[in-house]
């Protein structure tokens, strides 16, 4: 249950950063932004991995630059489900899974970093 809920906070502070560095990505209020945290977790748990096999062979041809397009439309699905949560182009939806995948990756990797231990 405490790495649900890490994962829901990292990914809501993700959607804090794509909502002000972005102008087409909007969260209206806590609760929205709690929500799409919520579904984006969902979509991203139960759809993507069904649109990423059937879109691997176009996926592989691309060398992986399709799956790009995969995370702008689950990023676009869970704008379009939840109430508050806008996504105002195609664009807007690569660009914020972008933003919210590298946030989400480092925070990651700033809370598994170990401490430098001091040899003597």
């Amino acid at each position: 249950m405490g790495s649900f809920l890490a994962h829901w906070l990292v990914t809501a502070l993700s959607l804090v950063v794509a909502d002000w560095a972005l102008t087409g990505v909007h969260v209206g209020s806590g609760l929205s932004l709690a929500v799409a945290a919520f579904v984006l977790g969902l979509v991203n748990a139960l759809v993507r991995p069904l649109i990423l096999i059937l879109t691997l062979p176009l996926t592989v041809v691309t060398l992986g630059l399709f799956y790009l397009v995969i995370n702008g439309l689950a990023f676009a699905l869970a704008a379009a489900l939840v109430p508050g949560f806008t996504v105002a182009s195609f664009g807007s939806a690569v660009a914020g899974a972008l933003i919210v995948s590298l946030v989400s990756w480092f925070i990651g990797w700033l809370t598994r970093r170990q401490p430098a231990t001091m040899s003597r």
